[in-house]
């Protein structure tokens, strides 16, 4: 399995698509700390808010094979600039969360702006998209 990192301001939905991924019950819980587990690492949305804490965002990138840049359908803006991902030397893709609320075109544009070339559609809730995305962690 891939080991990935999830990345996205807070609320977009990457604590709720951990827990889908790994089959667990579906509980609100806000992540305070990096949460690494075996395959996946999950950060906390300020790291990606705050120009001072998001350098370690960087660093433990480094530890993961996959970046995913997460966007929920119902944002109304982006938080990643345009073609970020050529900074990165991990394969990135993007993760449009939260399907069922919004229409997730807007977010799919904006992650492919940011140089996203692979964009998973998931819903953590009722489990749209999850198993694509799990698919692609085991390739």
């Amino acid at each position: 399995m891939k080991k990935i990192i999830l990345i996205g301001r807070s609320g977009a939905g990457k604590t709720t698509l951990k827990q889908a991924l790994r089959k667990e019950k579906i509980e609100y819980k806000k992540t305070q700390y990096i949460d690494w587990n075996s395959w996946i690492i999950d950060t906390p949305g300020e790291y990606v808010e705050n120009k001072n804490l998001s350098c370690a965002l960087g660093l433990y990138a480094y530890e993961a094979d996959v970046v995913g840049l997460l966007l929920s359908a119902d944002d109304s803006f982006s938080v990643y600039s345009p073609n970020m991902t050529g900074l990165v030397n991990r394969e990135v893709i993007g993760i449009v969360t939260k399907s069922d609320l919004d229409n997730p075109i807007k977010a799919k544009e904006w992650l492919k702006l940011a140089g996203c070339e692979r964009i998973f559609v998931v819903n953590s809730i009722n489990g749209d998209g999850i198993e694509q995305l799990i698919n692609y962690l085991s390739e």
